[in-house]
């Protein structure tokens, strides 16, 4: 019976129990993306990651107990953490990941992984009244982007004591809602936090691709392309955030909880 590794990482922090935990399978073969739903499934983690060597990099693809989405991007730091910590990749070589949304490149800036993530727009979207009743709140902004509601709140006072109805969440039709405000802590440029009911997740802790249009909404606000943004679930994630044209680079670290070996292949 093959033998695969798999790890638990906590990504977006340097210290174990917080930030985002990710699983990360490290595959040989190809697998079919029913088995790999039912691993994730087991898991019952935000995100279980596949990673698989092809040529000129690795195929990587993500799930959450109940689907595959397209971008992920704490289980994407996770991976390269992985990597590099089992030696499969040598600690100063980039890696590329082959994914669903593009070639992404991961790179140590330091005590940090980079991720170079393609920036995601966000246009005006109408308040609407459900979406209003869902979060418990009335925002000073809604935005869509690709995947996502973002949505701008008065306060980090009230950010932070939001209790949302994810029961009235998961009927709208997107992925998830980032809701945002300015920080008081002057460490950071800007909190969030991210709810995803519809994919299996009612409050991620740490969501790197939702900062993939976080950041340029906010770099737009604040006139700085460089910015530190802190999630503010109840692990709690620290992201830098780079905003570069078309790019948004994505920076943060990671800690490996435990490793094993996934017999049920």
């Amino acid at each position: 019976m093959e033998e695969i590794r798999c790890l638990q990482i906590d990504a977006f922090t340097d210290r174990p129990f917080a930030g985002n935990p990710a699983a990360v399978c490290l595959l040989n073969d190809a697998r079919d993306a029913e088995w790999m739903q039912s691993v994730a499934a087991e898991m019952n983690l935000s995100e279980t990651a596949f990673v698989r060597p092809v040529s000129a990099g690795f195929e990587l693809r993500w799930f959450t107990p109940a689907v595959e989405v397209e971008l992920c991007g704490h289980a994407t730091l996770a991976s390269a953490h992985a990597l590099w910590e089992e030696g499969v990749v040598a600690r100063d070589k980039p890696i590329r990941f082959h994914t669903q949304s593009g070639e992404l490149v991961c790179a140590r800036q330091g005590s940090f992984i980079e991720l170079d993530f393609p920036t995601i727009a966000v246009s005006p979207a109408d308040r609407s009244e459900e979406l209003c009743r869902a979060l418990g709140t009335a925002p000073s902004f809604v935005g869509q982007s690709t995947y996502d509601r973002l949505v701008l709140v008065e306060s980090e006072q009230v950010l932070r004591a939001l209790q949302p109805d994810f029961s009235r969440l998961r009927r709208i039709p997107m992925r998830g809602v980032a809701v945002t405000s300015a920080a008081d802590d002057p460490r950071f440029d800007f909190v969030s936090r991210f709810f995803a009911p519809a994919v299996g997740v009612d409050e991620d802790p740490v969501t790197g691709s939702a900062h993939c249009c976080l950041g340029p909404f906010w770099s737009e606000r604040l006139g700085k392309t460089d910015m530190t943004a802190f999630q503010a679930s109840a692990r709690g994630g620290i992201v830098k955030v780079r905003v570069s044209g078309d790019r948004t680079f994505l920076g943060g670290q990671a800690v490996t909880i435990f490793k094993g070996v996934l017999t049920a292949a």
